[in-house]
């Protein structure tokens, strides 16, 4: 076969992606400079991943060191850097079993596959269906945009993947209508993040963890986004008290390197015993070396302590911001500095105006403007996106002012 001519100056990645026109090639902390040399302030961070920021000393150390060694050796033999890495991760959290991942949706997709073994070992292999909740984002593989269960990700990707019952957030009466004796699980993101930053109030994660206490089921958090610092505690789950039987986590663990986990009580795994799941690239040497630098950092005396203060002091700077731009934004959401601005304007817009400002943000579902800033920022900083953030907000408002185009 012949292969078909390429057009040179046409990308042949797949057009998954509506990119934005810069290409970001170096960075140091919260800033990031293009290939035209513009600097931005990175308040989206590679979408809560780049915890700590670009170019951290730590975790380029950790990661040289580590690829100088070596580099991949497969879950077929001992990973002391593995073992410690899960280790810490269960003694500072819930859980007492871990599994590496290298992503988010494999981390979701362990939670889901634990939840349903778990029933199955019992003797109760008719209990496999999970109550989500609408607006969530759990992933793109076939079982987790089930899980989300939005269309627009469904669509085009032949039948939904069975066992998924999705409930409306926040609607105790339908979650209860919804248990039934094949329920197997719960699963929510404590803090909605592709959903529009809408947490889920303390009063309704109590009663998930009843609910399942009562009828006997998994209660799984995807902590994938809201984890390793985001919102100020270690895990959001420690804002509520409510503790899950099953966790996802991803992005923030390792910093920018991919990787992921699933963590769980000793019950709750109890079904995953040799040869139920696998990896070949989960839990690679690189991946344990920079998981555990990353937990140097946000575990270390007084770093969550910080992101505590810098996120209350961006927030009342935030309040302030939609005083004065009432017609651009309607709400502050959102925990630590995992933070939603809700926009009585298109997010699009307020996005390209942030990004012509020189600070980058992310948009998401609910008309909302997403600022998930490295967890390192400074004062400095977070005022330099204040002012940044009131230069978008003039530019989306000015164009409100225009006549409309007869």
């Amino acid at each position: 076969m012949t292969p078909a001519p390429v057009n040179p100056s046409q990308s042949v990645l797949l057009p998954t992606y509506a990119r934005a026109p810069i290409a970001l090639e170096r960075g140091e902390g919260a800033w990031v400079v293009a290939s035209d040399g513009q600097r931005y302030l990175d308040f989206g961070a590679g979408i809560a991943v780049n915890a700590l920021g670009h170019a951290h000393p730590h975790l380029i150390q950790a990661l040289t060191e580590q690829a100088s060694r070596i580099w991949h050796t497969s879950n077929l033999y001992s990973m002391p850097e593995g073992e410690r890495l899960a280790r810490r991760l269960c003694e500072a959290t819930f859980a007492e079993r871990a599994f590496f991942t290298n992503s988010g949706a494999e981390a979701n997709e362990c939670a889901i596959k634990m939840a349903r073994k778990y029933h199955a070992a019992k003797g109760h292999p008719e209990r496999y269906r999970i109550i989500t909740f609408e607006g969530a984002f759990h992933g793109r593989t076939l079982a987790t945009i089930a899980a989300g269960g939005q269309q627009k990700y469904i669509d085009g990707f032949g039948p939904k993947v069975d066992g998924f019952d999705q409930v409306p957030f926040d609607d105790v009466a339908a979650l209860k209508a919804a248990i039934g004796p094949e329920t197997a699980a719960l699963m929510i993101e404590p803090i909605q993040g592709e959903g529009g930053l809408r947490s889920a109030p303390v009063r309704f994660l109590k009663l998930l963890r009843e609910l399942c206490d009562t009828h006997g089921l998994m209660l799984i958090f995807d902590e994938i986004q809201t984890g390793v610092g985001r919102t100020g505690k270690f895990f959001s789950y420690e804002l509520s008290g409510v503790a899950p039987d099953i966790m996802a986590i991803a992005k923030g663990i390792g910093g920018g390197f991919p990787m992921g986990a699933c963590l769980a009580t000793e019950e709750a795994a109890s079904g995953m015993t040799l040869g139920t799941h696998g990896t070949t690239f989960g839990g690679n040497p690189l991946a344990m070396a920079v998981g555990n630098a990353v937990l140097d950092v946000v575990l270390a005396p007084g770093f969550l302590d910080h992101v505590q203060q810098i996120s209350l002091r961006l927030r009342q700077s935030l309040a302030q911001l939609r005083d004065h731009h009432p017609d651009v934004i309607s709400e502050i959401r959102g925990e630590g500095l995992m933070i939603g601005l809700k926009l009585n304007t298109p997010n699009t817009d307020f996005v390209v105006e942030a990004r012509a400002a020189g600070l980058l943000v992310v948009a998401a579902g609910d008309n909302v403007v997403r600022l998930l800033p490295p967890l390192i920022i400074t004062e400095a900083d977070a005022a330099e996106a204040i002012v940044r953030l009131e230069r978008a907000a003039q530019a989306v408002e000015a164009t409100l002012k225009r006549p409309a185009a007869e």
